[in-house]
């Protein structure tokens, strides 16, 4: 027999983004890379069908025959390589959504800074380079520190800061090797960093929270607050350039993040994104403010319910802090059992599994605080250069405000240990 229920295709993402579908009453199925997706999605989906997410013929493909024989409502996505693909299948479907226009231009980082030029916010020096000699000149004509990066790049993956020709044509020769012939080379904002994480409908945008986030040496994101521990005094003005960048660019529906630096001249953008923000946003943001953008991600777009007229309060906070062992193989581990005791909720993936992304959200959603390993003994901890390189797990908890929802993630942080051979070479524990 033909179900009757509504029926959407999700492209990407992880559990917390379809954990909704059925209390919805919603029939998901999921698109996806094999061995890149937790197998509790299937618990949640019609189905899981396999396709490259950043090739839209590969996504029709799969999606074509599914609609044909029981038709979509939406194909929606919170992928970042999924993004435009996704835009595209939606368009070839006849179906309702974001234009690919809309979303490639906040997918490409030249699009983005032309569209913010043209209305009229954030101003940035910035200048596509293809040679190691435009970047010199770049850094010729800004006088002083530069930023280099991929124009559709992610994670924070293959970016440079740049002082001297030397950094340059070094940077360049980099991004070469890694197979970029172009790349977008920008001043160097100073600054603490700071995001809004917003969502829209019919055109409506609606801003909801301010997030800040630590950064590495590698400018990788390790930790993140919701609501901002710094930066409400812009809240106006962030919300206003977030508003005017995605109207100017038509996007109609859907999650977005928005970055940006606080320099002395006030909140300069860096980029945005058609999805969630990454590294647990969606949790931290659910535990400040009660609101569940991963649910809004299904519901709002199909009628379900409504998005809100205004932003609710926050009632608390939520952080995430991501473990950054000594590279090395896990030897072992101290702590566990005294973070048990104290009501810490830990869960630990299954010996000899890749959990890919930020597995255990859903999990650890009714836990004040909860920790992920998602490594064993005799896994390998890599030195982490890219957000995708915080493979080893995490700390998340609710606070009463951002700075007891903190402190309480450097507690457990201080108390859990891993052991590698790289410290035990050292003669040092690490975390």
């Amino acid at each position: 027999m033909t179900s009757t229920r509504r029926r959407v295709a999700v492209v990407g993402g992880h559990s917390h983004s379809v954990m909704s579908a059925k209390e919805l009453g919603l029939d998901v199925v999921l698109v996806h890379v094999p061995g890149m997706y937790e197998e509790m999605l299937h618990s949640y989906c019609e189905r899981i069908v396999h396709a490259d997410l950043s090739d839209a013929d590969s996504l029709l493909d799969v999606l074509r025959p599914l609609h044909a024989e029981r038709p979509f409502e939406r194909v929606l996505t919170t992928s970042e390589a999924g993004a435009v693909p996704t835009a595209v299948v939606v368009e070839e479907l006849g179906l309702p959504g974001n234009s690919v226009a809309a979303v490639r231009s906040l997918y490409d980082k030249v699009l983005t800074r032309e569209a913010l030029g043209r209305a009229g916010v954030s101003p940035v020096r910035y200048q596509v380079v293809d040679s190691a000699d435009s970047l010199v000149a770049f850094l010729g004509a800004v006088g002083g520190r530069i930023v280099v990066k991929p124009v559709d790049g992610t994670a924070s993956a293959d970016v440079h800061i740049l002082d001297d020709k030397e950094a340059a044509t070094a940077a360049w020769e980099a991004l070469s090797a890694a197979g970029y012939r172009r790349a977008l080379a920008e001043e160097f904002l100073d600054g603490p960093v700071i995001s809004v994480e917003a969502f829209s409908t019919g055109g409506r945008h609606l801003p909801v929270a301010l997030m800040t986030s630590v950064l590495d040496e590698y400018l990788v994101e390790m930790e993140h607050s919701i609501p901002g521990a710094y930066g409400a005094e812009w809240t106006a003005e962030l919300h206003a350039q977030t508003v005017a960048l995605l109207d100017e660019v038509g996007l109609q529906e859907g999650p977005t993040h928005t970055e940006f630096i606080l320099t002395e001249d006030g909140p300069r953008m860096l980029e945005s994104h058609s999805r969630m923000g990454g590294g647990g946003t969606p949790s931290i943001l659910r535990r400040a403010y009660g609101l569940d953008f991963s649910r809004l991600f299904l519901s709002v777009p199909l009628g379900i319910e409504e998005l809100p007229e205004r932003a609710p309060e926050a009632t608390g906070a939520g952080h995430i802090r991501f473990f950054a062992p000594e590279p090395g193989v896990i030897t072992g581990f101290d702590g566990i059992e005294r973070l048990k005791a104290d009501g810490v909720e830990v869960r630990q993936g299954p010996v000899g599994a890749k959990l890919p992304g930020v597995p255990g959200l859903v999990e650890l959603s009714g836990a004040a605080t909860g920790v992920m390993l998602q490594m064993n003994v005799g896994d390998t901890v890599p030195a982490i250069r890219a957000g995708w390189d915080r493979a080893m797990g995490y700390v998340i908890a609710t606070g009463e405000d951002t700075p007891a929802a903190a402190r309480r993630c450097a507690e457990v942080d201080a108390v859990l240990r891993f052991h590698t051979t790289a410290a035990a070479e050292g003669a040092r524990e690490t975390r």
